[in-house]
């Protein structure tokens, strides 16, 4: 789609009287980074995702030329990154874990373009995920693989605002004590198992603490349906949650079908707690608000997201099992929601709280968010030009992982919300 819309971009920035300067694209828009270079225009890429998936994403070129075919599919090793954390197997995007598909070498394509930009842009702050952001910036030879500057810019989310029309939501939790509230959501397009909503159910009315669940229609394996979203279940039935649960938790929980205020739910004083499938908008929200994590990762690159929050970040707890492949028992989920919001519940707020004070000098005069997005604005402002673009090696690649040049499908769903 990115592909056949180039001809119209073009013909609408030759159409413009004052031309742009720099063009911005996202992860699944490099195509179009060859534009920038027609017109003489900086060009970025903006990625709604943590660092570590960004560093992974410009070293998988390197890794398809030099790491022999299954060396880590069938061995099942962690994919190493130069100066960053190793990714477990089990954590890897499921289009890593075999060549000889379309989606993985689109996604080579993708890490191609992006080292021809000048810049990434991230949606991060310095303080988050430090080690990774110093990799990219200093490690000798991850930045002979990666040589593109890495800028983050974050965090940016939608603040919560005032309306007319205030949820009633918003008014349940105005009647909640402070940081009482579990908070379960798995965002625009996540769905669990019949089994799955089933145990999640039974483990909130096993902790006896108090909830809102947005919840909606299962699906047979759980995972993501973007369309039950705005399609399916609207009707407000709940009548695939277990016999009596609505009725026994009225007292301390709230189900909502499909679809919540999450800014503001974030936002209130009475939620202590947030079961997430670690989309990094949500992530990113959760952290901004002070409110720690419940990890439940579902598809994507949300694995990764939750074991840099479980494990480097120290802002989540997570199951011993993959949400993803297998069912989390109601015993599990009662022990984490209980952890959360009782026994370690002080000591991960209080991480979360103090990286929610790092983001906010992050983004105030000075800050690094500030700084490196000053730095960006410089460079455009100053009317910067390469004398000769950085050039597209797309070839060097298509011998090693075929057909890359081939045309671009649908590599699935982006997991920031």
């Amino acid at each position: 789609m990115m592909r056949q819309s180039i001809s119209n971009l073009r013909s609408a920035i030759t159409a413009m009287k004052s031309r742009p300067t720099v063009l911005i694209v996202d992860l699944f828009g490099t195509e179009s980074l060859v534009i920038a270079d027609e017109f003489e225009m900086l060009k970025y890429v903006y990625v709604p995702n943590n660092a570590w998936f960004v560093a992974m994403t410009l070293y998988v070129p390197t890794l398809d030329k030099e790491v022999a075919e299954g060396e880590y599919v069938c061995e099942k090793k962690p994919l190493r990154i130069p100066g960053c954390k190793p990714v477990r197997f089990e954590d890897l995007l499921d289009l890593l874990q075999g060549r000889k598909n379309q989606m993985y070498d689109d996604y080579v394509r993708i890490g191609v373009e992006m080292l021809t930009a000048d810049g990434v842009l991230v949606n991060k702050w310095e303080d988050l995920e430090h080690t990774t952001i110093g990799a990219l910036r200093y490690h000798k030879i991850l930045r002979q693989a990666v040589n593109v500057p890495v800028h983050p810019i974050g965090p940016m989310i939608r603040l919560a605002e005032p309306s007319d029309s205030r949820s009633k939501v918003l008014d349940w939790l105005d009647m909640q004590s402070t940081r009482s509230v579990l908070y379960v959501s798995f965002g625009s397009g996540g769905t669990l198992s019949v089994q799955q909503i089933t145990e999640l159910a039974a483990g909130l009315e096993l902790s006896q603490k108090r909830f809102i669940w947005v919840v909606r229609p299962p699906m047979e394996h759980g995972g993501f349906n973007y369309l039950s979203a705005s399609k399916e279940g609207c009707d407000g039935t709940l009548d695939y949650l277990p016999n009596g649960f609505l009725a026994r938790t009225h007292k301390v929980g709230l189900v909502v079908p499909v679809w919540a205020p999450q800014t503001e739910i974030l936002a209130h004083p009475s939620v202590g707690g947030f079961l997430s499938h670690c989309g990094w908008n949500s992530t990113i929200e959760s952290i901004v608000n002070g409110v720690p994590l419940i990890a439940w990762p579902l598809y994507a690159e949300q694995n990764m997201n939750a074991t840099m929050l479980v494990e480097e970040a120290g802002v989540a707890i997570g199951s011993k099992l993959l949400p993803s492949k297998e069912v989390v028992t109601r015993e599990e989920i009662e022990k984490m929601v209980r952890r959360i919001m009782v026994k370690d519940g002080n000591e991960i707020s209080a991480r979360v709280e103090k990286l929610k004070n790092s983001e906010e000098k992050a983004l105030s005069k000075g800050g690094s968010s500030y700084n490196s997005l000053s730095q960006v604005a410089m460079e455009y402002m100053g009317g910067l030009r390469r004398t000769k673009p950085k050039p597209y090696s797309l070839s060097s690649y298509a011998s090693v992982s075929g057909s890359v040049n081939s045309p671009s499908r649908d590599l699935g769903p982006s997991c920031a919300g």
